[in-house]
């Protein structure tokens, strides 16, 4: 199996925050870009954004899952280049911290969503999200991995894995 990234959730007031963490070779600049630019986040993320994400304000969240797109409402509420992003998503709430290390960035994403449950699910997505990111960001793209084709990837496998690691 795949190495499990640092993951944990825990308690915010009658919602769930998933706290995943990863470190990424690359400067903060490097990984802002890659979390605010509609074309850099569509070939990592889970969704693709109608507009750059680095100023505040409502914008569209596109979820692709092969043939399948939905439009999602999402409000960006915080863009500090380059440390902070905050977003909503629809009823979710997505904040990446951004922290030199080393020659790097510690990168932290706080999920925020109503089920509990969902955590393992959220964490394993995520994984494979951030797997991708790191390649693009080496310029060694592997291309987007999403929706039901995240199952050919190991997503399943990475699902219990996360769910051993954050019992409920």
């Amino acid at each position: 199996m795949t190495e499990l990234m640092s993951a944990s959730v825990a308690a915010d007031g009658d919602r769930w925050t998933l706290i995943f963490v990863r470190v990424l070779p690359h400067p903060p600049e490097k990984v802002w870009a890659a979390l605010t630019d509609p074309e850099r986040l569509s070939q990592w993320a889970p969704f693709e954004a109608t507009r750059d994400l680095s100023r505040t304000g409502a914008t569209t969240l596109t979820m692709v899952d092969g043939p399948d797109r939905t439009d999602t409402p999402a409000n960006v509420l915080r863009a500090e280049a380059p440390t902070l992003l905050e977003y909503t998503w629809e009823q979710d709430l997505l904040r990446w911290e951004l922290a030199p290390e080393g020659d790097g960035t510690r990168l932290t994403l706080r999920h925020t969503f109503a089920d509990r449950g969902e955590a393992p699910s959220y964490a394993a997505g995520w994984h494979l999200c951030a797997a991708v990111l790191e390649r693009l960001l080496d310029g060694d793209p592997v291309g987007v991995i999403r929706g039901r084709e995240a199952a050919a990837h190991g997503w399943e496998e990475l699902r219990a894995g996360y769910a051993a690691k954050m019992p409920a």
